[in-house]
C-alpha cells in the first residue's frame, strides 16, 4: 500500500486502478466490538430486527442461538462487507481514523442509508468538517434519538476527525 501524509494522519490506499482500499484497523474494529456487544442469543434491535453476535442481522430469527466463534466469524464477514461498502463508494482518500469511523457507520446503519446520505456526499467533495458533523444526524431509531446511538455517532465523528 502506498502511505503518504494528509493533514497529520497518514493517508493509504491505492490500487493502481484510481480507486483506494483500506483495512479496518484493529482501533475501527475496538470501536464496532465495544458499540455492538456480542450476545449469543437472538435479540431485537432497537426497530425490531432480530440480531444475534456482534449485531449481525442476516438470516437471523427469533430463538437462534450462536457460539463465540460463530459471532466472530459474523463479525468478520460484516466487516468486510462494510469494509467494501467504503471502499467502492468512497472516491476520494481517506486517513485510517476516517475510513474506521466510515466503516462502522455503515456497519450500524447499513449500505443503503450510507449510500444515499450527505454524509457519503460531503467525504466526495473532501469538505471533512461538515461531513462530521452529519453523524449525529444518524442518532434516531423508530424516529426516536436513542442514547446508545447518540453516544456511538459521537465516537464515530470524533474518530473521524482524528481526536
Amino acid at each position: 500500500m502506498l502511505k503518504s501524509k494528509l493533514g497529520g494522519q497518514t493517508e493509504i490506499g491505492g490500487r493502481g486502478d484510481g480507486g483506494w482500499v483500506v483495512v479496518y484497523s484493529k482501533a475501527g474494529l475496538a470501536l464496532t466490538e465495544s458499540f455492538e456487544g456480542v450476545r449469543l442469543v437472538a435479540y431485537q434491535d432497537q426497530v425490531g430486527r432480530w440480531t444475534i453476535g456482534y449485531g449481525h442481522a442476516e438470516g437471523v430469527h427469533e430463538g437462534d442461538t450462536c457460539t463465540q466463534e460463530q459471532a466472530e466469524q459474523w463479525l468478520e464477514q460484516d466487516v468486510q462487507w462494510a469494509e467494501s461498502v467504503v471502499n467502492n463508494h468512497v472516491t476520494i482518500p481517506l486517513t485510517q481514523t476516517q475510513f474506521d469511523a466510515l466503516v462502522d457507520f455503515v456497519f450500524n446503519v447499513g449500505s443503503g442509508n450510507f449510500e444515499h446520505s450527505s454524509l457519503l456526499e460531503l467525504v466526495n467533495t473532501g469538505d471533512f468538517e461538515q461531513a462530521a458533523q452529519q453523524f449525529e444526524k444518524w442518532s434516531h431509531a423508530g424516529g426516536v434519538v436513542v442514547a446508545g446511538l447518540l453516544r456511538r455517532r459521537i465516537a464515530e465523528e470524533q474518530e473521524f476527525s482524528g481526536k
